[in-house]
């Protein structure tokens, strides 16, 4: 009994040990990026007192404002705004809300695209401890206020554009407009007395008083099987949220991010606040447009652009598979994640771009668990890279038991920020201390994860197992196809069929003949779809998601 106390004991010491070498590690890379280094004494006293009274999120703009101070922290269709243009509006703002009754702990809901007015509100409100809830611009009005009220909204900060959709919505603490056709800052016209410009204005720009409490952020989940669901997380305790990526990805301090994944997206709001604790210069487009980004990447001399893979695929095509003509060779980051990225997409970006592609592999309630550089790219396309340092993923069979290299099972993911569990109730499956990704896969022998479908898509035909990610990425190396999504639907014979929906490039031409034939040609039979569905458009959210609930409510004639 003795002996197993005391490898219990070890275990635990070993794994403090650990612990604390990651952390050195993910201090040293913070320093080697340039997101750290040696301050004057008053300098590092502020930065201090900034984190002690407002945490990570608030801090981090009050922070970059010392630092960085006139450096210009970030671009966006009204122009140009310096860190410590930043920090003076979120202060001002704070104040405001705060003179109006906005404490610690009470709920401010934003359903804002990429601009000022977004960080101006998060920053705002990190600093009076608020819970900040991230609302997708992409739901309907019904899905927005059920979610508006189920996350408790005490203030609402939103764009004009999604007036009509708020009808209903009424917090006590009022809603303010946060990007408006006229009457904002460079205006002739005086800000009108409900827009956030306006509390900027007449706010006090001093340092607000610390919160009772730190803020935390709930982000939704993307609702492409059901629901939105709010998945809130605390602030990191760890360096391992930033140490791990910067082990992979090599971001340096001061240079241009080009974001132009959605803010309220997991994806677009880390690297948002990336680029502000870096030093770095935030370029931000309320609507994505191709051609614009590609003439944006070169103007400012973006080392970083941040997309989802459908925005990587449109600017491939506007190019015609290559951004000739501009001079992108400060380009040395895409970082790509939110959605499948596929093969063919994969190789058809390191062509036009050269070798600079990252993919991430996540979710809203795990957040990292590996990413692919483009060594493992070039090794092994199709792979989602090794596993992120300081996190842990393994790959279980039916049974919970870890299978080996090479064979498939369910994916569990732990790190040190994952979400705290759904706020209406309920969690992701945990097995072994891990959570589950919803996704089955497998790793090779080099360590690396491939992904092989999500664990509750998988079609069992005629007692066939079959995962529609396979066939997916079979069409999409067709020539003659844009994008596909497959999914199963019922079927008296065998239980399940499968039924293909595909995207043809301009000028082809294919039959549901000719679909069956290439995937029976180059996979099992079985394989094969049993209906194919021509469309012009697959339906995706704003992270470039598939929505495979519409299409399989979707009438098939």
């Amino acid at each position: 009994m003795v002996d197993l106390d005391l490898m219990g004991v070890f275990g635990e010491a070993g794994k403090l040990v650990g612990r604390f070498g990651d952390e050195a590690y993910f201090a040293a890379l913070c320093l080697r990026s340039g997101m750290v280094g040696i301050e004057l004494p008053h300098r590092t006293a502020s930065m201090l007192l900034s984190f002690e009274r407002f945490g990570i999120l608030g801090g981090a703009v009050s922070i970059a404002a010392t630092k960085h101070g006139d450096r210009v922290g970030l671009i966006d269709e009204r122009g140009s705004l310096t860190f410590k243009d930043l920090d003076h509006r979120s202060n001002a703002l704070a104040n405001a809300w705060r003179e109006r009754g906005l404490e610690a702990g009470r709920g401010v809901a934003i359903l804002a695209r990429n601009h000022r007015g977004f960080l101006d509100a998060v920053f705002a409100a990190a600093k009076c401890g608020a819970r900040i809830v991230l609302l997708n611009t992409d739901f309907a009005g019904p899905q927005i206020r059920e979610v508006a009220g189920r996350e408790g909204t005490d203030l609402l900060v939103y764009d004009d554009e999604y007036a009509a959709m708020l009808e209903g919505v009424d917090p006590p603490l009022g809603r303010w407009r946060a990007w408006t056709d006229g009457g904002l800052s460079g205006s002739s016209i005086a800000p009108d007395a409900d827009t956030l410009e306006a509390l900027i204005e007449t706010g006090d720009p001093g340092t607000p008083r610390k919160p009772a409490k730190a803020a935390k952020v709930v982000i939704l989940t993307s609702g492409t099987t059901g629901t939105p669901k709010g998945a809130p997380r605390q602030e990191p305790k760890s360096l391992g949220a930033i140490g791990g990526m910067l082990d992979k990805v090599p971001f340096r301090a001061r240079e241009v991010t080009e974001c132009c994944a959605p803010l309220f997206h997991a994806l677009g709001f880390a690297h948002g606040l990336l680029a502000v604790g870096m030093g770095s210069t935030l370029v931000l487009r309320r609507k994505f447009d191709p051609p614009a980004t590609l003439a944006s990447l070169a103007r400012h001399r973006a080392t970083a652009m941040i997309v989802v893979p459908v925005m990587l695929q449109r600017m491939l095509d506007v190019e015609g598979g290559v951004p000739g003509g501009r001079d992108l060779s400060s380009l040395r980051i895409i970082f790509v994640s939110g959605a499948q990225l596929g093969i063919k997409l994969g190789q058809r970006a390191t062509e036009g771009f050269g070798p600079v592609l990252y993919n991430l592999y996540g979710s809203t309630e795990v957040a990292f668990a590996t990413i692919a550089t483009p060594k493992d790219l070039a090794a092994a396309p199709g792979c989602v890279g090794g596993v992120v340092r300081g996190a842990v993923v393994k790959v279980f069979d039916e049974h919970g038991d870890e299978v080996p290299r090479g064979s498939t099972g369910r994916i569990f993911v732990g790190n040190s920020i994952q979400f705290e569990g759904y706020t209406g109730g309920g969690n992701k499956e945990q097995l072994d201390g891990l959570m589950s990704s919803g996704d089955v896969g497998h790793f090779d022998a080099e360590g690396r994860l491939f992904i092989d479908g999500r664990d509750d898509e998988m079609i069992v035909s005629g007692g066939e197992n079959v995962f529609p990610r396979e066939i997916e990425e079979l069409l999409a190396r067709h020539e003659a196809i844009r994008e596909a999504a497959t999914i199963g639907v019922p079927d008296e014979k065998f239980g399940q069929r499968l039924r293909a929906f595909v995207v043809l490039r301009d000028g082809a031409s294919l039959t549901g003949d000719d679909v069956r034939r290439y995937v029976a040609d180059n996979l099992a039979r079985f394989k094969s779809p049993r209906e194919v569905v021509f469309l012009d458009t697959l339906p995706r959210n704003p992270t470039g998601k598939v929505l495979k609930r519409e299409l399989a409510e979707r009438p098939v004639d």
